[in-house]
């Protein structure tokens, strides 16, 4: 069992920035990859960013250049930097692991930007 929790969302102006943060916490051991996930008003859950335990990295086309993922293995979080925020970018955002074979998911973080 794996516990994720999200934190760093909010309502910034467009051109803004945010960082999302992410601390897993209980199994944490052989984690393989981590994600972040966003769904906005009225659409699906969406990969946003991805990460694997070897560091390769893999961005949604809508957030190449203006996202950036990173862990910090040492304090079990993952980050997402968010520049340059578009009204477009609002959504709830969803951690993700895979371990063993196993997707956790924490509880989310709303971010909304306004125009």
């Amino acid at each position: 069992q794996v516990q994720l929790v999200e934190s760093g969302g909010g309502l910034v102006q467009a051109g803004g920035s945010l960082r999302l943060s992410c601390a897993a916490s209980g199994s944490i051991f052989s984690i393989k990859a981590m994600a972040w996930y966003r769904q906005p008003p009225g659409k699906q859950r969406e990969l946003v960013a991805s990460i694997t335990s070897g560091g390769s990295t893999n961005y949604a086309d809508s957030v190449k250049g203006r996202f950036t993922i990173s862990t910090n293995n040492a304090k079990n979080t993952l980050y997402l930097q968010m520049n340059n925020l578009k009204p477009e970018d609002t959504a709830m955002y969803y951690c993700n692991c895979l371990r063993d074979l196993t997707l956790y998911w924490g509880q989310g973080t709303q971010v909304t930007v306004s125009s």
